[in-house]
């Protein structure tokens, strides 16, 4: 698999950026997937100290974005994306494989 496979948009990279300064940490954001969620798959972020041997990591603006093999098969072309909206402020996967979706867009099938 190619490493463009997913990417990181830059204003998720900024704020990786910004909440790892605060943090005192890298600026390593993990996504992976997991079983449940109201569509069947739900998607987990989360700051990680460094990638895994076997992650994929791509990097955008200094910021690495690291998924494990299993997760990178259902998210495989997918941009991760950092909105601002009415709703809140939230972590998006723009997800061309998934079928269907949820509504708050944490989760999807494929």
């Amino acid at each position: 698999m190619d490493m463009q496979s997913i990417s990181l948009s830059p204003s998720a990279a900024a704020r990786v950026a910004a909440i790892a300064q605060k943090q005192g940490g890298p600026a390593i954001l993990r996504l992976s997937v997991e079983g449940g969620g109201c569509s069947g798959f739900q998607y987990q972020f989360g700051l990680a100290d460094g990638p895994a041997e076997d992650d994929t990591v791509v990097e955008t603006d200094g910021v690495r974005l690291v998924v494990d093999p299993v997760s990178l098969d259902l998210v495989a072309g997918c941009v991760v994306d950092f909105v601002e909206s009415l709703g809140g402020a939230a972590f998006r996967v723009d997800n061309p494989n998934a079928t269907a979706g949820c509504g708050c867009g944490s989760s999807f099938s494929v």
